[in-house]
C-alpha cells in the first residue's frame, strides 16, 4: 500500500464505485470533477467545496467525495494549483529524510492530563480563567481532558503504535511546585519520571517542554508574567525538573509560544489571564524571554553540552498581495506583531527600533544585560506553523473623492479567494511552512531548526465499524511534510517534524469542539481510537525509516 495515499475503498453506498475506481487504476485514467461529481450523485461545485473544506457541504456528502478520491487516485490540475500559489501535489515525499530525522507527535499537560485537583498540583491560571463566565466555548473545563495523567501508559503504547520516533511533552508547573515557587511536590515530579522511562522503553524519544501556557496561579496573584520575580522562578523550576530528568532528557524547550502569552493573554484578554492592556502585553513579553534566558542559564550549567536547548515560537508569514505603500508598511508592522516581537531579541538581543511605537506602547522595563540574558546560544529553534496572513490596500473607484482616496488603509484579505480553510478558521496554505523556514533562517541562520507543532482541525465523519475517516487531515499532513521536504532541499537545517496532536483534548477557549488529534477520544468513555490519519502517519513515519533500518535511534 502507499503509505503517502488514504486508506479508503470507495463509496461503500454505492459498490460500483469500486469497480470504477478498479477501472480507473487499471487504465491510468485522469479523473476530472465532472467524473466525481458524476459518482458522487452532486454537482460539480460542491465537489469543489468540498475539497476546497468549505463548511456549507454536509459531512455525509464530503465523506463521500473524500472516498472516491481516495478510491480514484484524484489529484487536482496542477496548473489551476499553480495559478492559486499552491505548490503541485505529489503522491510521493523524497528525497527520503535523514536516519536521525525526528518525526514525531506533540501534546500539552493542560490540554490532555486532566486530574487538576490530585496528588497535590495546584491551580494555574487556565483553571481559574476557565471558571469565568464566557471564557470557554459552552462552560467546558480540563477537569478531565482526555485522562492523560490516568492513562498515560496507555498513551505511550499509542505512540509506539504510531510509529512516533519522538514525543513532545510539556510539564505542568503547577503538578511540580503548587505555588510556583517554594515547595515541590514529589508525586508531580514522579508522574514525569514514570512517563520518561516509558517512552525511552518504547523507543522514542522525550522532548520536554517546561511552559506551555499553565502558569500556577499563585503566581499571577503576584503579578504574574507583568512582575519580573516570575521570570526567577521560572528559572527555579527549570533546575528543579533539568535535576530530576536532565539524566534522560535531552530534548529541551523553556517555553510553548510566548507570543501566545503575551498577546492573546495580556493584550487581546482572550486567553488566561485575561488581561486586556496592550502595554502589559509588552512587559508579560519581556520577562518571558527574560525567563527564557534564566532558564537557558541553568541548563547549560546542569546538563553540559549534551543536552539540545531551544524555544518554540509560532510562526506566521506575511504576505502582501499588492505593492501599494500602504499594504507594504501593514506587511510590515504584522510581521514586527507576530514575528520579530519575538525572534529578534532571541538571535540579536535587541528588538526592533520601532516595535513598541508599532504597538502603540512604551518599552518594557529592561536592565542591564536582560538582552544579552534573553540571546543566550540557541541549539535550535522550534516553529509551530498554522496560517499565513495576507493584505493588500483597496482600490477606491475612480469617482471617489480625494480624501477618501487619500485615507486608504491596508486590510487583510479575509477569507483568500479560492482558499480551503479548517474548522479553526485558518487558510490551509503548506507553501507558508517553507516559507517561514526559508525567513527565519535567512534572517537569524539558527543552528537547527524543529517543526514543533503543525496541525488541523478539521470536521470527521465515522463509519458504520466507527473507524475515523479524516481524509483531509492526511492531505493536510502530507502537504506540509512535502513543504519540508522543499525546505530541506534549499539548505535549511530542518532536523524534525512533531505532527499535532497525539489526542482530541481541550482546545483552550473551545473546549472540546474543535479536534486535532490523530486519535480520536470518547467524550463520554475517554476511549482511544486512531484515527485514518494516525494510521497514515505512522505508515508514512515506517517507510522513511525503513532504508535505515537497524540503526541507533
Amino acid at each position: 500500500m502507499n503509505p503517502n495515499a488514504p486508506d479508503a475503498s470507495g463509496d461503500p453506498a454505492n459498490p460500483g464505485h469500486a469497480a470504477d475506481a478498479a477501472g480507473d487504476a487499471a487504465t491510468n485514467r485522469r479523473i476530472t470533477i465532472a467524473e466525481l461529481a458524476r459518482r458522487a450523485g452532486v454537482s460539480k461545485a460542491t465537489v469543489s467545496r468540498a475539497l476546497n473544506g468549505k463548511p456549507d457541504v454536509d459531512v455525509q456528502t464530503r465523506q463521500r467525495i473524500l472516498n472516491l478520491v481516495a478510491a480514484t487516485g484524484y489529484s487536482p490540475d496542477p496548473i489551476a494549483r499553480a495559478l492559486r500559489g499552491l505548490p503541485p501535489l505529489s503522491a510521493e515525499i523524497a528525497p527520503p529524510f535523514p536516519a536521525d530525522f525526528l518525526w514525531g507527535i506533540g501534546s500539552s499537560a493542560y490540554q490532555i492530563e486532566g486530574a487538576v485537583d490530585e496528588d497535590g498540583r495546584g491551580p494555574s491560571i487556565w483553571d481559574e480563567f476557565a471558571r469565568l463566565p464566557g471564557a470557554i466555548a459552552r462552560g467546558e473545563t480540563a477537569a478531565v481532558a482526555a485522562d492523560h495523567y490516568h492513562r498515560w501508559r496507555e498513551d505511550v503504547a499509542l505512540l509506539a503504535t504510531l510509529g512516533a520516533r519522538a514525543y513532545r511533552f510539556s510539564v505542568a508547573w503547577p503538578r511540580v511546585i503548587p505555588q510556583g515557587a517554594g515547595i515541590v511536590n514529589t508525586p508531580g515530579l514522579d508522574f514525569y519520571d514514570r512517563l520518561v522511562d516509558a517512552l525511552l522503553a518504547h523507543g522514542v524519544t522525550p522532548l520536554l517542554t517546561l511552559h506551555h501556557w499553565d502558569l500556577p496561579a499563585a503566581l499571577q496573584r503576584r503579578g504574574g508574567w507583568l512582575s519580573r520575580d516570575t521570570a526567577e522562578a521560572f528559572a527555579d523550576y527549570t533546575e528543579i525538573v533539568a535535576q530530576r530528568l536532565g539524566d534522560r532528557v535531552e530534548w529541551w524547550v523553556t517555553h510553548n509560544e510566548p507570543w501566545c502569552v503575551a498577546y492573546l493573554g495580556h493584550a487581546l484578554g482572550a486567553h488566561a489571564p485575561g488581561i486586556a492592556d496592550m502595554q502589559a502585553a509588552a512587559t508579560a513579553g519581556h520577562h518571558l524571554l527574560l525567563s527564557h534566558g534564566l532558564a537557558m542559564a541553568r541548563l547549560r550549567e546542569r546538563l553540559g553540552s549534551r543536552a539540545h536547548l531551544g524555544i518554540t515560537l509560532n510562526l506566521t508569514p506575511i504576505y502582501a498581495a499588492d505593492e501599494e505603500a500602504e499594504t507594504l508598511e501593514r506587511v510590515r508592522a504584522a510581521d514586527l506583531l507576530h514575528n520579530q516581537w519575538f525572534l529578534q531579541p532571541l538571535f540579536e538581543a535587541r528588538y526592533a527600533p520601532d516595535l513598541f511605537s508599532s504597538l502603540g506602547v512604551d518599552a518594557p522595563p529592561i536592565r542591564d544585560g536582560d538582552m544579552d540574558c534573553i540571546a543566550a546560544p540557541l541549539d535550535f529553534l522550534g516553529v509551530n506553523y498554522y496560517e499565513r496572513q495576507v493584505y493588500r490596500t483597496p482600490t477606491p473607484p475612480a469617482t471617489a473623492r480625494t480624501a477618501q482616496r487619500q485615507g486608504r488603509y491596508a486590510q487583510q484579505v479575509i477569507p483568500v479567494p479560492g482558499a480551503s480553510y479548517t474548522e479553526m478558521g485558518w487558510e490551509i496554505y503548506p507553501q507558508g511552512l517553507e516559507d517561514a523556514l526559508q525567513q527565519v533562517y535567512t534572517a537569524y541562520h539558527p543552528r537547527a531548526l524543529l517543526v514543533t507543532e503543525n496541525g488541523a482541525a478539521f470536521s470527521e465523519a465515522e463509519s458504520p465499524s466507527s473507524e475515523v475517516h479524516d481524509e483531509q487531515r492526511i492531505a493536510f499532513l502530507r502537504e506540509h511534510i512535502q513543504a519540508l521536504a522543499r525546505a530541506r532541499q534549499r539548505g535549511i537545517p530542518v532536523r524534525g517534524y512533531f505532527a499535532w496532536t497525539l489526542l482530541d483534548n481541550f482546545e483552550w477557549t473551545s473546549g472540546y469542539r474543535l479536534h486535532f488529534g490523530l486519535v480520536a477520544v470518547d467524550p463520554r468513555t475517554l476511549e482511544r481510537r486512531i484515527k485514518a490519519s494516525g494510521r497514515w502517519y505512522a505508515s508514512f513515519v515506517r517507510q522513511q525509516t525503513a532504508p535505515h533500518a537497524g540503526a541507533a535511534r
